[in-house]
Formats: C-alpha cells, structure tokens, sequence
C-alpha cells in the first residue's frame, strides 16, 4: 500500500530542560548538588524499593561515590534528557526519569530511564510525572509519536505502559544485552491521534475529586478512556 504524504510537516523543537508543574510533582531539571541526597535515600536508603533496578542497565550502588558520579554523568547528558521529580508536599525529589531518543525531525520521542522511589509507586506523583512529559511532547510541542519501550519480562513496566495510554506495538526478540543477560524489548506508543483521549482521561484521573478522603482513587485511570 503506498504511503500517504505527511503535507505541511515540519521537525518539531526538542524539548527544553525546564521545569514542569503539576498539582502533585515539579519536573526540575536534574540536580546532583540540589537533588543528589534525596535522591539517595528515595532510591537506596532502606526504605527504597529493593526490585527497583532490577530491569535498568545500571545500580543498585552500594557507594554513595559511585552514585554521585552516575548522577552527575545524567545531569550532563541532553539526550536521555533527566527530570528529577519534586514531590510538592514533601518539597523533596522522590524519582527521576528522562525524555530520551529524541528526534524532532520525525516527531518522535521516548520516555525511560524510570526510577521512582517507594513512595512514589502507584500514586498521583508517579502517573503526573509520566503525564507532565506527555503533555509537553505530544500536546505542546507537536511530536508525532510518544513512546514506552521495557524488558519484555518487567511485568510491572508492562502493566503500567498500558494503563497510561501506551498501545503494545510488538516484540524486540534478543534486542539487547543488559547486566549480562538477554533483554527482550517490548514496544508501546502513544499516536497524536490517540492524545486528545489520552489527555482527557489524565487530567480527569488526576483531579482531586477522583480521590477520597484516605487518596484512594473512585475510577480507574483506564476506564476513563473506554
């Protein structure tokens, strides 16, 4: 089937490493001399989440040094492009995670690199600092294709792909070699398209009346879209 002309498309801006509001999170730019300390208790301290790396090409650190350097190597990077999330009520970073294979000249981009402390998992914070980058590459900046990308055995990466939105577009057979063992990649996006439901469906999910007294939600955030 011949492809159908993309007429008046134009590369889009990349995105620029600003900070993001939101009613539960800030996205700053990552930090090592601002962030660095809540950093490290959020993701190694001993309440962190101990299956937290178990699927990142990188960590856990047994070494504060070590993380510091790992930090610092993020925050210098443009491409992944890091966040720190700012939890509001607590005024502390509780996780990170990055826009990154960012090419504006198809419109396309990816969001990774995700480590969201304890706290932060299954929560409002975790779903909007997802959201706060959606909304910017896809709502704001015009980007074509949003996209979620996960060890296919990462049942938790998996499940949460498809709740915020993201289509299961198929398996990357032996795509990787990571921490010494085979990675299968499993691939997810969200069209431009699909973005007017999937925004709706956020900012309904993420109102404080979707929450009862004890932050429990009243409706499921992938119901709002069916």
């Amino acid at each position: 089937m011949p492809q159908q002309p993309l007429r008046d498309w134009q590369p889009v801006p990349a995105p620029a490493h600003q900070p993001l509001d939101g009613q539960y999170v800030r996205l700053e730019p990552l930090d090592p001399r601002r962030h660095g300390d809540d950093l490290w208790q959020a993701l190694q301290g001993p309440d962190s989440d101990p299956r937290l790396w178990d699927y990142l090409p990188y960590g856990p650190f047994s070494e504060r040094a070590a993380f510091d350097t790992w930090l610092s190597g993020q925050a210098a990077s443009r491409d992944p492009l890091f966040f720190s999330v700012i939890d509001l009520r607590q005024q502390r970073a509780v996780g990170l995670l990055s826009f990154l294979r960012i090419t504006p000249k198809d419109g396309c981009i990816e969001i990774g690199h995700i480590a969201f402390g304890r706290a932060m998992q299954r929560s409002p914070a975790s779903t909007e600092a997802v959201y706060l980058l959606a909304k910017l590459a896809l709502g704001e900046l015009g980007y074509r294709r949003l996209e979620w990308k996960c060890n296919a055995a990462n049942a938790r990466s998996m499940r949460a792909a498809k709740r915020l939105g993201f289509s299961y577009e198929g398996l990357f057979r032996q795509h990787m070699v990571v921490k010494g063992e085979n990675r299968d990649t499993a691939w997810f996006a969200i069209l431009d398209s699909e973005w007017q439901a999937c925004n709706a469906a956020f900012k309904h999910w993420l109102a404080a009346d979707n929450f009862n007294a004890n932050g429990q939600q009243q409706q499921r955030l992938e119901d709002m879209r069916n």
